[in-house]
């Protein structure tokens, strides 16, 4: 089973919050974890912009990415929200097990 590291960044705690239990609640995700706040620089429409985010780091899988995507959009006010999926190649076995049992099925 291919494992993910998915990341995106929120606007702020409440929406971080919220991603965070609807993705883990539909098994699309077996954890996340939300970061402290972050301020991110980039282009954006052609001008350089600057603003505070909260990251996020989900752990899920190929199988599960998709309606994972979909999750998040569906709950991020970005226009063009980040999501970036980072193949895990290498993990404690155990814990591999755990994410892959977590989000096989939808709960």
């Amino acid at each position: 089973m291919e494992h993910l590291l998915i990341i995106t960044n929120c606007p702020d705690e409440a929406v971080a919050n919220s991603i965070a239990l609807a993705v883990v609640e539909a098994g699309l995700a077996a954890c996340v974890n939300i970061l402290p706040r972050v301020q991110s620089v980039y282009r954006w429409q052609g001008a350089i912009e600057s603003g505070a985010e909260i990251p996020l780091l989900i752990k899920s899988t190929a199988a599960r990415y998709a309606a994972l995507e979909a999750a998040i959009r569906q709950h991020h006010p970005y226009e063009l929200p980040e999501i970036i999926a980072l193949p895990i190649t290498h993990g404690l076995p155990a814990y591999l097990n755990w994410l892959s049992t977590e989000t096989i099925q939808a709960p």
